[in-house]
């Protein structure tokens, strides 16, 4: 490998160089003879791909074992001195690492980088903004199609021929790589040559090229006959040097295999194989077992296998062999196969009993393989009752058996020893010898194997109350999962159990086994980010957050870490919530499901379109182009096309597989707000900000008809089931049904108080739904145009609305951070599903109306389960978000102040609430206690501040004067005054016993955001919009020091204990100034918005909102661990630069409050949540 900046790009690219797979491949085969392979170049279809300037593409075909992979190596070494460049690749279906098409793709690029560098600027660009990620995520497929087509059509690009073998044995995505092969065969000017056998659908997508060559072995026979004549005299020479042939025993060996070879390479390899095990003397007496033809000889192994003494051996082997899903490695089939001690616990015993399996196995890097994906047909299709006791089903079983089994042996807590709670996935090293050696396959497949298991009748022993699966989730389950962590194979796991849960609902007498299989699945798709990303969560984040009734939380409490007690706020039961789905950078606008019901497409701010995977979660596709916010998506009703819309102006229509951008619809002259597939898919229709509704044929992208009548933004867009109607939904308050063929419009609905967010049609058509912002839904006859119903509930605008399959049920979303189901015929409701921390954007229903997806401002996709019944629970706490939380000054007490214009006190120790505080006609924006700890003061959206008894909880004061909201609130050190800011950009001093106001300060520009009082109460702080920080003499009112330095609003500010140091903090920058001169001494970096800040008494930290801050400039790494205080930033409770507890989404704070080591989170659902660490224990 090359040193310099990009040999970090190269190193990560390469999962393989394909010219050591040429020569493994070549020697595993004997070597490359010349006279093998030479007739090709003087073969007119080659010559003619060769020499015609307009034949980009040739494709040999043949039989299997007819040589197409040698013949493509003599092809290599001939073109090597005729051509530029030649990168090429070797598929092989037994190898993981190159039966993909993206392995395919790593390949080639390897080489073309290789071998002329200046092309890496192509990869490095890419690389460098993503990393080794960009080679290996789901998106990689796409980003290396790209970087190839970029490679393809550099102009210093010398002259190049791509050559890929063995077509048919690339396992995934072949339909992709042979779509690009000819796309890229047409559009650059490099040349191609791949290898396939005969196979129906490799020859329709190849047969789309324009100028390809065929080139077929079985139509040159004469010519592969007289190469495998060489070869044969080739075998024969080594044949009879190696076992001393005298010239009788070498010409009847050379007869025989000529007569029987039937121009097949790897007949006459495997019969030369087995002819070096037999002796001199017996050769010639031997050579009539050999039959003509692959079966014919396969079959002759396998009764040599049979009616040896190595049977009991061998068939095991080959049973476990032919029915894994992936070659496993001699440790793995010690796992799963039963065998005498002396041969699984001696490698070389080990590997002589794979060889006793005839000529169908081989082992390359201890792991097993078949010699020929021949080999493995025979033995499924032509010697199952051989290899299988009874079926393959009974092998299925077995191997569930023996991985059950060595799992509950070998699985245990922290087994790469990890020890730290927060130890990042991308950071773990394979520890030698690896504790995970011998289950890694049953930990990823034991499910699989139980599953088509299905029809032997023995699983249902397994699958009773108290049976073997019974067992192992009982006391394996935590395990297994932090085992799956570290393989980085989680995705597996949630499928798994979802196939358990499935496999269940058949039986009817495992009423406790399905609770339990119910419940760990509720536990991996709740907790899967936290323990894919950090193995060790599992024990903590997943044990810590999981409802208090879980079965898995009971049964593995004595998991729980030790340094951990939850105090208050965690359900009691699962919600109905079945995933959060985690991955955009911004907004999450609109979500929709395919036609099947097995992805789910998500449209972002962050100007990407995701793809996922219903049953696992896992993100398939990042479709990426837009250049701005992306604002609505749709699938096609065949699936195979995402449209979106964007507020660049266009819609973008992709294919679902490659991930590929189609076609790109332009015409609108604003923001593109909402698009829609018509019920045929021929026609697209789009709604933008400029007023117009624009219909699109989807083959041509072709404006079709402009539909203009709103006065106002369109926001939604919708065909009714016919497709012989549009409807939109408008910032007017209207909605508008259109004629599709002649774009006349039929109907104007109204009735709504304020701009209209969305509509629907019922699937019959003869009902419209629209959602508003004035908080209602209206159900409209398509007919008459008459309102039917009006559907009241939310507390804020009704973003999105969707009839569920029968039209029985509308959901609704709504920017009150909740999605509602209604009775579609009474208008009732049904249920509320909370659990966003944002305004709920978009909502939709599975085709099978099981499931409802949402997408909200919180940056996340949830699916709930709607089947469940499961009301939304009655949390203790606030009804309305949680905006600030404060500690009494001796922290036994807790404040929280809410959206829903009350405070509460609660009990710290306990978590037990003490007092509601009531009076505020308006949010309550902050909350704050006297230095003695009796009296609290609240500001709010109300414009006064309230002073209230912390004992009784009766209400003493209230201050009045501000013109605006009050958003911060501050006593003096002695508690006899109290100082408060507001949006009306000022400042006001009162005294906290008469209630008079003392001083107004002005001359913020902005909102003011925070005060402070210095530690002698002489001076005032505050900090504003308008990026300044001022500091009052709080007698006279005289402002005193302006300190400018911040990009943007000032959040919170706070004096030190000495009064000489003042601190302020906006967005995600601390900044520590000289009181007395006013100059900027620090300036530091933080991970998340700060809204509070105060000096603890050493100078060193600074207590916030989130936790304590380090604001020492360089600090001794051998502080003491206990001294290190807590913070909480966006997903994390942290201690220094330990992550301790990952927070999952319905966790995560809007306000937050640290004393010592209970954290406390205030929710946007208005739960408050106590968290105690035992920071003596060591974690």
């Amino acid at each position: 490998m090359r040193a310099g900046p990009d040999s970090s790009c190269l190193a990560d690219l390469r999962t393989t160089d394909p010219r050591h797979d040429k020569k493994r491949i070549q020697d595993t085969k004997g070597g490359l003879l010349k006279d093998s392979y030479c007739w090709i170049l003087d073969n007119a279809d080659f010559q003619r791909w060769r020499d015609d300037e307009q034949s980009r593409l040739l494709w040999i075909k043949g039989d299997p074992g007819k040589g197409k992979t040698m013949l493509l190596c003599g092809i290599i070494d001939e073109l090597k001195s005729q051509t530029g460049l030649l990168p090429y690749f070797f598929c092989q279906a037994a190898d993981s690492r190159i039966n993909n098409a993206t392995a395919v793709l790593r390949g080639l690029i390897y080489l073309l980088v290789d071998e002329q560098p200046s092309l890496i600027s192509h990869v490095q660009k890419k690389y460098d903004h993503s990393g080794k990620g960009l080679f290996e995520d789901v998106n990689a497929w796409v980003a290396l199609s790209e970087i190839l087509t970029d490679v393809l059509q550099d102009l210093s690009l010398k002259s190049t021929v791509l050559i890929i073998d063995a077509l048919d044995e690339c396992v995934t995505n072949r339909a992709q790589l042979l779509d690009l092969i000819v796309q890229m065969s047409s559009e650059s000017h490099s040349k191609w040559i791949v290898s396939s056998r005969n196979w129906p659908e490799i020859e329709k997508r190849l047969e789309i090229a324009g100028e390809k060559v065929n080139l077929c072995l079985e139509l040159n026979a004469e010519s592969v006959s007289a190469a495998v004549g060489k070869y044969i005299q080739h075998k024969v020479d080594r044949l009879a040097r190696l076992q001393r042939y005298d010239s009788k025993t070498r010409d009847a060996v050379r007869d025989h295999l000529s007569s029987n070879a039937n121009d097949t390479f790897l007949w006459v390899a495997l019969v030369c194989q087995e002819l070096e095990k037999i002796s001199r003397r017996n050769t010639r007496a031997k050579l009539k077992a050999f039959p003509p033809g692959l079966d014919d000889l396969y079959e002759r192994m396998m009764e040599q296998i049979c009616s040896s003494d190595d049977v009991d051996i061998c068939k095991p082997i080959l049973a476990c062999v032919t029915t894994v899903y992936r070659p496993i490695t001699l440790k793995e089939i010690t796992s799963l196969v039963d065998m005498q001690e002396d041969i699984s616990d001696d490698p070389e015993y080990l590997e002589e009993a794979i060889r006793l399996c005839g000529s169908f196995l081989t082992i390359r890097n201890c792991t097993i393989y078949f010699v020929h994906q021949s080999a493995k047909d025979f033995l499924l299709t032509k010697a199952a009752g051989d290899i299988f006791v009874l079926k393959i089903q009974e092998e299925h079983h077995n191997i569930f058996s023996r991985s059950l089994q060595v799992m509950s042996e070998v699985l245990q807590r922290d087994m790469y020893g990890l020890d730290a709670p927060g130890f990042p996935i991308d950071k773990v090293s394979q520890p030698d010898p690896d504790p995970l050696a011998a289950v890694r396959y049953s930990c990823v497949h034991w499910a699989d194997h139980l599953s088509d298991s299905d029809s032997c009748g023995k699983h249902l022993e397994d699958l009773q109350d108290g049976g073997a699966v019974d067992t192992f989730l009982r006391k394996k389950y935590l395990y297994w999962l932090e085992a799956l962590s570290l393989l980085k194979n989680m995705s597996q796991g949630v499928l798994s159990m979802a196939k358990l849960e499935g496999l269940l609902q058949r039986r009817a007498d495992t009423s406790q086994l399905k609770d339990l299989v119910r419940d760990t699945r509720r536990f991996i798709l709740y907790h899967r980010w936290a323990i894919e990303n950090s193995p060790l969560q599992v024990y903590a984040s997943a044990l810590v957050f999981s409802p208090a009734r879980s079965i898995t939380k009971n049964l593995y409490k004595k998991e729980e870490p030790e340094w951990i007690a939850i105090k208050s706020g965690i359900e009691d039961d699962w919600n109905a919530c079945l995933q959060t789905l985690e991955g955009h950078s911004d907004f999450v606008n609109a979500v929709a499901f395919s036609l099947d019901g097995t992805v789910v497409a998500s449209a972002s701010g962050d100007r990407t379109v995701k793809l996922w995977d219903v049953r696992s979660g896992q993100e398939q596709q990042k479709l990426e182009g837009h250049r701005g916010s992306v604002k609505a998506v749709a699938f096609s009703p065949d699936g195979t096309v995402v449209a979106s819309a964007s507020s660049d102006e266009t819609v973008k229509l992709w294919d679902v597989r490659s991930g590929q951008e189609q076609q790109t619809l332009e015409g609108h002259s604003d923001s593109v707000s909402a698009v829609a597939f018509s019920p045929d898919g021929t026609v697209v229709a789009s709604a933008s900000e400029d007023g117009t509704v624009k219909l699109w044929d989807t083959r041509s992208g072709q404006e079709q008809q402009t539909l203009e009548g709103h006065s106002n933004f369109v926001n939604a867009v919708t065909f009714s089931p016919d497709g012989t109607v549009v409807a939109s939904a408008s910032e007017d308050g209207t909605v508008g049904l259109w004629d599709v063929r002649s774009g006349q419009e039929q109907q104007t609905l109204e009735g709504h108080l304020g701009s209209v967010n969305t509509v629907a049609f019922s699937p019959d058509g003869t009902v419209v739904a629209s959602a508003s912002d004035d908080g209602t839904i209206k159900l409209w006859d398509t007919r008459s145009g008459q309102e039917q119903q009006t559907l009241k509930g939310h507390r804020g605008s009704v973003n999105a609305v969707a009839f569920s399959l029968d039209g029985t049920v509308v959901a609704s979303a709504s920017g009150d951070r909740t999605v509602k189901l209604w009775d579609a015929r009474s208008g009732q409701e049904q249920q509320t599903l909370e659990g966003h921390s944002d305004f709920v954007n978009a909502v939709t229903f599975s085709p099978d109306g099981t499931v409802v997806v949402s997408a909200s401002d919180d940056r996340t996709v949830k699916l709930w389960d709607v089947r469940s019944g499961q009301k939304q629970q009655t949390l203790k706490g606030h009804s309305g978000s949680v905006g600030a939380v404060a500690f009494s000054p001796d922290g036994t007490v807790v404040a929280s102040a809410s959206g829903d214009g009350t405070a509460k006190l609660w009990d710290a120790r306990s978590g037990q609430e003490q007092q509601t505080l009531k009076g505020h006609l308006g949010s309550v924006n902050a909350i704050a206690f006297s230095p003695d700890g009796t009296v609290v003061a609240s500001a709010s959206g109300d414009r006064t501040v309230k002073l209230w008894d912390a004992q009784s909880g009766q209400e003493q004061q209230m201050l009045k004067g501000h013109l605006s909201s009050v958003s911060a609130v501050a006593f003096s050190p002695d508690g006899t005054a109290v100082v408060s800011a507001s949006g009306d950009g000022t400042v006001k001093l009162w005294d906290a016993r008469s209630r008079q106001e003392q001083q107004t300060l002005k001359g913020h520009l902005g909102s003011v955001n925070a005060v402070a009082f210095s530690p002698d109460g002489t001076v005032v702080a505050s900090a504003s919009d308008d990026g300044t920080i001022k500091l009052w003499d709080a007698r006279s009112g005289q402002e005193q020091q302006t300190l400018k330095g911040h990009l943007g609003p000032v959040s919170a500010v706070a004096f030190s204990p000495d009064g000489t140091v003042v601190a302020s903090a906006s967005y995600r920058t601390v900044k520590l100034w000289h009181a007395q001169s006013g100059q900027e001494q620090q300036t530091l970096k933080v991970d998340f918005p700060l809204r509070e800040i105060l000096f603890l008494n050493n100078e060193s930290y600074l207590n916030t909102d989130r936790g304590v801050l380090d604001i020492t400039p360089t600090r001794s790494s051998s502080t003491s661990s206990v001294t290190i205080p807590l913070f909480v930033n966006e997903k994390w409770i942290v201690r220094g630069s330990e992550a301790l507890l990952w927070i999952p989404p319905e966790y995560r704070a809007r306000s937050v409050a640290v004393f010592g080591g209970l954290v406390v989170l205030g929710h946007a659902s208005g739960r408050v949540s106590m968290i105690v660490f035992t920071l003596q224990a060591q974690v």
